[in-house]
């Protein structure tokens, strides 16, 4: 089912009992959690370079609003 279409993944899940439509569901939500923990851990790290390269500004709102509005 490497290449398998939406489509064809929702059709086979249709035709699974119950039990094993609550366990793919289950396992899905796990593995959609671990997938947006590590874009945020990804985003993270862009960051903290981003960071130590200096490439951020840092101060107070009011500071990046009238700095936002003189770019």
């Amino acid at each position: 089912m490497e290449n398998a279409t939406l489509d064809e993944v929702l059709n086979e899940f249709n035709r699974l009992p119950l039990g094993d439509k609550e366990y793919v569901v289950d396992v899905m939500e796990r593995q959609l959690i671990e997938a947006k923990r590590e874009a945020i851990a990804k985003r993270a790290r862009k960051a903290m370079a981003n960071l130590r390269k200096g490439a951020v500004r840092k101060g107070s709102v009011k500071e990046l609003y009238k700095d936002l509005e003189s770019d």
